[in-house]
């Protein structure tokens, strides 16, 4: 079918006609042409009666629509604040680990013979060795230092290098590495290194999400993370012999960055959280708090896993 122009007002009495309260005309029409339509009614699923009755739950508000968004953008944002904090983190240990082992010039540290010697990652490894030249190249002269080092020394060390680099190459990077520095890496954060393989796509796609304002509460991950003892000490439900939370949701994010965030971080992350979901508990009347945790994959006593390292929990 084709999609027509829809006047502000259009789009209320469409609302409307999907059964969504209107309490205030003035501020749904502001709402509407600030934020659009379009991205304000993607989070209409949990206020629906069900997934095939496209009918919002009686007594619904636009208010509560409205709220999900809000809700939204606000945990998006602690999130990307966070994933480039561990970004920037990822960034510093490569750069140290590399340029220690191979050395601090291009033709050093991008030497074909420092990663995996597995034949089926040669032409990966090429590839990405000309990603990264490109970026050096593109970006390099947008950059101070990285210009700097060019004009002055002739050559841009590593540990400038990767802030010209995207998170995505980043996680690439660490895909081709010899084993023996992704276990010297992996062991710093004090996890295994087969873990953080799985981990730093997943970080990577969530950090672009959120760069690009896409919907993030009930976004799924392409790759499940493996079992963790949070899984344990939480008591996660199983059905069909795995977790129903922390897999591939928002909260296997969080268990990721329960792992590679500074305590006092994570406490200040899980903080924020907490705090926009007892906001948005406050301005939902149509559905329960528990409704939305249960699409984002949060436990509702997801708070224990804050302190969980301190007291113990196997």
């Amino acid at each position: 079918m084709l999609k027509t122009f829809k006047t502000l007002d259009e789009q209320i009495d469409i609302l409307k006609s999907k059964g969504l309260e209107i309490e205030d005309y003035e501020y749904t029409r502001d709402v509407l042409l600030r934020e659009n339509y379009f991205f304000i009614s993607g989070y209409r699923h949990l206020l629906l009666k069900s997934p095939q009755d496209r009918m919002f739950i009686p007594g619904t508000t636009f208010r509560e629509l409205y709220a999900l968004f809000t809700f939204d953008r606000h945990i998006r944002n602690i999130v990307f604040k966070n994933l480039l904090i561990v970004e920037n983190n990822a960034k510093s240990i490569f750069s140290y680990i590399l340029s220690k082992k191979y050395g601090i010039k291009e033709k050093s540290y991008l030497n074909a013979n420092n990663f995996s010697r597995n034949p089926e990652k040669s032409r990966q490894i090429n590839d990405l060795i000309k990603k990264m030249k490109r970026q050096i190249r593109i970006n390099g002269g947008q950059h101070t230092a990285t210009s700097h080092y060019m004009s002055n020394y002739g050559y841009v060390p590593l540990w400038i290098v990767v802030k010209v680099l995207s998170f995505g190459i980043v996680s690439e990077l660490f895909s081709i590495l010899k084993r023996e520095d992704q276990i010297e890496i992996a062991d710093i954060y004090g996890m295994d290194a087969d873990d953080l393989l799985v981990y730093l796509p997943i970080l990577a796609n969530y950090r672009n999400l959120c760069a690009h304002e896409d919907i993030l509460y009930d976004h799924k991950a392409q790759r499940k993370i493996d079992d963790t003892k949070y899984h344990r000490y939480l008591n996660i439900p199983i059905m069909d012999g795995e977790y129903i939370y922390g897999k591939d949701d928002l909260f296997a994010l969080v268990i990721i960055l329960k792992q590679l965030l500074r305590e006092d971080d994570f406490v200040l992350f899980m903080n924020e959280m907490s705090y926009e979901i007892s906001i948005l508990e406050g301005r939902l009347h149509s559905i329960s708090i528990n409704k939305v945790l249960d699409k984002i994959g949060f436990p509702t006593n997801y708070k224990k896993i804050v302190r969980m390292d301190e007291y113990g929990s196997e």
